[in-house]
């Protein structure tokens, strides 16, 4: 069901991602061509504030900033899985892999080295701040606009 709540939780998740994605960029400093990274973390944020925040709004401040931060370690979650999938693709089509199992290791690697990047004050401080705002705002969308 739409609902003024699903739509601010999900922009605001949306708009988090997407100045994180900003902020990840600096640091894959060896990594030149990102293509469309923040649009793909902007839609992976769109669907869990849809999913995850929205649909939970309504049931005061604590809840809120609970939900909010569990869709920020599923939004994290995925883009990492996403990411680590479309990695394994291009090396298993180079053939670097002997066979569908250490694809499958493959991608649990790739996502482990990436996560390691992730591991930054900065970027966490930011993905918190963004779990807050997108707390209060769907929670006041869904307090107002029912």
């Amino acid at each position: 069901m739409f609902t003024a709540a699903r739509l601010i939780a999900a922009l605001c998740m949306a708009g988090m991602a997407y100045v994180a994605s900003e902020y990840i960029k600096l640091l894959f400093d060896e990594i030149q061509r990102f293509g469309n990274f923040n649009y793909i973390n902007a839609a992976v944020g769109f669907l869990c504030g849809w999913i995850i925040v929205g649909p939970r709004a309504g049931r005061g401040m604590a809840a809120a900033i609970s939900h909010c931060i569990t869709a920020t370690v599923m939004l994290v979650f995925w883009c990492l899985l996403v990411y680590s999938l479309v990695d394994m693709w291009e090396l298993a089509m180079r053939h670097r892999y002997s066979g569908p199992m250490d694809a499958v290791n493959g991608v649990f690697e790739i996502a482990l080295e990436y996560g390691a990047y992730l591991l930054d004050t900065g970027l966490a401080f930011l993905l918190a701040i963004g779990a807050l705002v997108t707390a209060v705002f769907s929670e006041i969308a869904s307090r107002h606009w029912r």
